[in-house]
């Protein structure tokens, strides 16, 4: 008998928040069965189901990318840049914890989102409290133990970004603020000027003003 058929009948979607799953069973779903409206993960073998990012997180996210893309294609050193990717799900021992952004440096390759971990992830802060715990705290645990050798925290909020940096197990972090820009070896050749992504983010005051008050961007 499939028993994720019995389990998650149906489409899911926010209803389906709450369900319990093993790790196979999510990874076996087939993305039909998810309403594309929603993010999805599986923790502690609960089903989280949220609403998408809002635009201040969105706008600031896709002027990443396109400055990776371009560093990728223009820069005598952009071929360290693998992919460059959005909304990626991310395994985590038994967790699948969704990530805004991820970067594959170093293989040479396309990657397989299954199977190889990404260098840097990258995370925009949310509004709520929760998020701001889980992003700081349990995603950065998470993925810093995979593997992963960058993990970025965006905060609008606050107006910085934290990089915390796994060297041969060795974690370290640093704090850039506002008016600085941020450069990894990972990344050669890249530079990250922070005040124009919180610019882009700034654009959306109406979302930024939801967000604080309890939304979910």
């Amino acid at each position: 008998m499939n028993r994720t058929a019995v389990t998650t009948p149906g489409r899911l979607g926010p209803r389906s928040a709450g369900i319990s799953l093993t790790p196979q069973e999510f990874d076996r779903l087939p993305p039909e069965r998810f309403d594309d409206r929603y993010r999805y993960e599986l923790i502690r073998g609960v089903l989280v189901v949220t609403p998408p990012p809002g635009n201040a997180e969105i706008d600031p996210n896709e002027e990443l990318g396109y400055w990776l893309r371009l560093h990728q294609d223009n820069h005598p050193e952009g071929s360290a840049i693998d992919k460059t990717l959005s909304e990626q799900t991310i395994t985590t021992g038994e967790n699948r914890r969704r990530c805004d952004r991820a970067i594959w440096t170093g293989l040479g390759r396309v990657p397989d989102p299954e199977k190889d971990v990404p260098s840097i992830v990258v995370e925009f802060v949310s509004g709520s409290r929760r998020d701001f715990r889980r992003d700081y705290e349990e995603k950065r645990a998470e993925h810093l133990a995979i593997g992963v050798r960058e993990y970025w925290i965006i905060d609008r909020f606050r107006r910085i970004m934290t990089a915390y940096r796994n060297r041969s197990g060795v974690v370290d972090s640093v704090v850039v603020g506002e008016s600085d820009t941020y450069q990894t070896e990972l990344l050669p050749g890249f530079i990250l000027p922070l005040a124009r992504l919180l610019a882009k983010a700034d654009d959306w005051r109406s979302d930024r003003r939801r967000s604080t008050s309890g939304g979910t961007d």
